[in-house]
């Protein structure tokens, strides 16, 4: 493996940065100072005038694979991450069959290590009857990310709204439990009350149907659950300025049983951009009203709101093209989540510090994942070097989704990823990828 000094940059890395060297060896950082001078040979990367971050963790994707590979599988879209900055994922379990088995789970984590350019780990997925199996993860804690369970409608038979099962997972589980939160019976009367008085439904509906109040009873109800057994509980992709006041900042992070995820697209869109890109930000839960997306940016920025994710989701440009009730929900994001905060950094709605807290050091800490997420000796080098002078606009010639599309086409980043290293290996830089080394499966000290 070769050994790699990049010098002269500026580290952004725990609250703070100091311009130096990073010297990675053996696919960790070797040392971390100024003036380094490694020993025999070495290839010298120049970071002056860029910036140096960890890899941001995306604690929440759908890759696809096994049975959707017409939409994505984990090569494809484990290489956009990576071009993207994002060096490690946890894959969601709703493919075809859906990893509701510790077997499935494990052809998953074979399909990756052949073939996927960033780490990874897999969620064990729940269903209203395998108990039994998702329990078996307890011997597991320290080599899977969590357990997911979706509380609202999803592919297959995923939906879990069997409220004695609900209980015995919570009761059972000593792994995070990870939940898609939105009431069913909610959604379900929405739907049902707009089609008696509309006679077809349009995108800008979405947000009436998967309402507010959809998301704060269903998250209400699985706090209830975390609180009733005292379960490490974390709730994706808040998308309400309702859910918020369930969440404190209070307490540091490390101390909290209970956090919360906010993705990239509910802090960018509103449902003012229906009227422009339709079923392309159709996504559960839905993007909603203006006011909602000020709460969450108020609540990451003072701590409510633990990390930021994708819930990258890819779907078919055809997919995306049926009338809004077929139209399949999700959107295709890893590639461009850390541009997008880097384009809000440059708009100073957050700063740099901030933003790597909640991509890269937040998400190491609530999943306790092992020797990453930070820039230190002796940690994984997990790394991504920035340039925030060179802008790039999405196009369909550098999206590398395998679906071929983006709701930010045409949108312009100010800044370029130009370097991502993972596990001390130049996977990507300056546009040409060396698939020579893969990455690695994820370990968690619990």
């Amino acid at each position: 493996m070769k050994v790699y000094l990049i010098k002269d940059t500026c580290i952004v890395n725990e609250g703070q940065r100091i311009f130096g060297d990073v010297l990675i060896k053996n696919g960790r950082i070797e040392k971390i100072g100024s003036a380094i001078q490694p020993e025999g040979n070495f290839v010298e990367i120049i970071g002056k005038d860029k910036i140096l971050v960890p890899g941001a963790i995306d604690d929440q994707v759908h890759f696809r694979e096994p049975g959707l590979t017409h939409k994505a599988n984990i090569y494809t879209e484990a290489k956009a991450a990576v071009a993207g900055g994002v060096t490690s994922f946890m894959e969601m379990p709703n493919t075809n069959p859906p990893a509701f088995t510790h077997e499935l789970l494990e052809e998953k984590y074979e399909i990756a290590k052949r073939s996927s350019l960033g780490n990874y780990s897999f969620y064990m997925g729940t269903s209203n009857t395998n108990l039994e199996e998702v329990l078996k993860t307890n011997k597991r804690k320290n080599d899977i990310c969590g357990v997911k369970i979706f509380m609202g409608s999803s592919t297959g038979n995923l939906l879990v709204d069997n409220s004695l099962t609900l209980d015995k997972i919570f009761a059972g589980s000593e792994l995070l439990i990870a939940t898609h939160c939105e009431e069913e019976s909610i959604i379900k009367a929405n739907l049902q009350q707009l089609k008696q008085v509309k006679a077809i439904l349009e995108p800008s509906d979405h947000p009436i149907i998967r309402n507010e109040e959809a998301c704060f009873e269903s998250s209400f109800k699985a706090i209830q659950f975390a609180k009733k057994h005292n379960s490490r509980l974390h709730i994706l992709h808040i998308s309400t300025a309702k859910e918020l006041q369930l969440f404190t900042n209070m307490i540091p992070l490390e101390e909290k049983r209970i956090t919360a995820e906010v993705c990239v697209h509910h802090l960018h869109f509103t449902s003012d951009d229906y009227a422009r890109l339709g079923n392309q930000i159709k996504c559960n839960p839905a993007i909603k009203a203006p006011e909602n997306r000020k709460a969450l940016w108020e609540a990451l920025l003072d701590d409510r709101l633990d990390l930021i994710a994708t819930d990258h989701a890819p779907h078919t440009w055809q997919e995306k093209q049926e009338d809004y009730e077929h139209a399949h929900a999700g959107l295709p994001l890893v590639q461009h989540s850390l541009s997008l905060m880097l384009h809000y950094v440059n708009e100073g709605k957050i700063s740099l510090e901030k933003t790597v807290e909640k991509m890269s050091h937040a998400v190491a800490r609530c999943f306790q994942i092992k020797d990453r997420g930070f820039i230190r000796e002796g940690y994984y080098a997990d790394l991504v070097l920035v340039n925030m002078n060179q802008p790039n606009t999405v196009s369909k010639e550098n999206i590398l989704y395998k679906c071929g599309w983006s709701p930010l086409e045409g949108f312009r980043f100010p800044a370029s990823i130009t370097h991502t290293f993972v596990n001390g290996h130049l996977v990507y830089g300056n546009g040409v990828f060396d698939e020579s080394q893969m990455g690695q499966r994820m370990q968690f000290q619990r």
